[in-house]
């Protein structure tokens, strides 16, 4: 009976700690805006990588009898490549989600690292995106953002974004090969060749690709220059293309820079890293349309994932490549 007496009290006291613990608290209403302030997304996802944009969405507002917004700049570490803007129009989305621009000052102009944007309409808020194409001196690097809003009071206002790893992949879409003619594809310069050219650069010739109907077995195929000649069936190689290459077939690996924005799964700089090509063979055969192959070079300067974006029967296919230097 004893223990009962103690214990009664304590379920008590839990259960009103639950209660309290489970009070609905009251919702406190944001401070309105009182001064120049400025707010940053990213609004890309993914392995950073050169040639590709980093975008962002940069907001700005001050209270109306403070003034007006009259210029926004956003400052990198490291200047961006061609392309880099920062827009001078503000969006809004209309009733059949369109997004509609409103011009609010003159096309930014980028020097060096600093791209800005003077405003000509009588605004205290605005939304811009900034668009930054990365360089390839960003390669393996890290990059920083400053955004800037300044208004008519002489108040400044600053945000900062980053860092941010940038990838050391490179990137090349949408290379068209075919049967017996655009045929050789180089790892190193990411590009196919024809038989001439492949001639005049043999020592970085790393796959042929070829179509044979049958066996059912081999249809759209990347063989290695070195595999057995039973794997290139009534191909005659170039002088000096003889180099054998490691080569790993995969299904269900969309990436979505390879394959024109249509998925949402990345290819990494720790995916090469990690890679395990150790026992692989030098071909990869019945390749289908949304496939994927793992290359390692013969003097593993390179990894790369090839991607089949689309074949054809008549012995044609459209293949992107990520590539990765180890």
């Amino acid at each position: 009976m004893r223990n009962k007496n103690i214990k009664f009290p304590a379920l008590i006291l839990i259960m009103l700690t639950s209660l309290l613990a489970c009070t609905k608290q009251e919702y406190t209403i944001p401070d309105p805006v009182s001064q120049l302030t400025n707010d940053c997304i990213k609004r890309t996802i993914g392995p950073s990588i050169v040639s590709l944009p980093l975008e962002f969405a940069y907001a700005m507002a001050l209270p109306k009898i403070n003034g007006k917004l009259v210029s926004a700049q956003v400052e990198a570490s490291i200047a961006g490549a061609s392309g880099t803007f920062l827009e001078h129009r503000s969006f809004y989305t209309n009733s059949s989600g369109v997004d509609v621009p409103v011009t609010i000052g003159t096309p930014s102009t980028t020097v060096d690292k600093l791209t800005k944007v003077t405003f000509n309409v009588d605004t205290n808020a605005s939304t811009l995106r900034y668009n930054y194409v990365i360089p390839e001196e960003a390669r393996g690097k890290s990059v920083s953002f400053t955004f800037t809003a300044t208004s008519s009071d002489g108040k400044t206002a600053t945000y900062k974004m980053g860092p941010y790893a940038i990838s050391k992949m490179s990137i090349t879409k949408n290379l068209a090969v075919s049967n017996g003619a655009n045929a050789f594809i180089s790892i190193e310069d990411m590009a196919v060749y024809n038989a001439a050219s492949a001639a005049t650069n043999a020592g970085k010739i790393d796959l042929v690709y070829l179509y044979r109907a049958t066996p059912t077995t081999f249809t759209h195929a990347l063989v290695s220059p070195g595999a057995d000649a039973a794997y290139l069936p009534g191909v005659t190689l170039p002088s000096g293309v003889n180099r054998s290459t490691k080569l790993r077939k995969v299904f269900g690996l969309q990436d979505r820079n390879l394959s024109n924005l249509q998925y949402g799964i990345y290819v990494d700089d720790i995916d090469f890293q990690q890679l395990d090509m150790v026992d692989m063979p030098n071909y990869a055969l019945g390749l289908k349309a949304e496939s994927g192959v793992w290359v390692e070079t013969t003097d593993k300067k390179y990894r790369a994932y090839i991607f089949v974006n689309s074949i054809n029967a008549a012995g044609t296919a459209v293949i992107s490549i990520m590539r990765y230097t180890l």
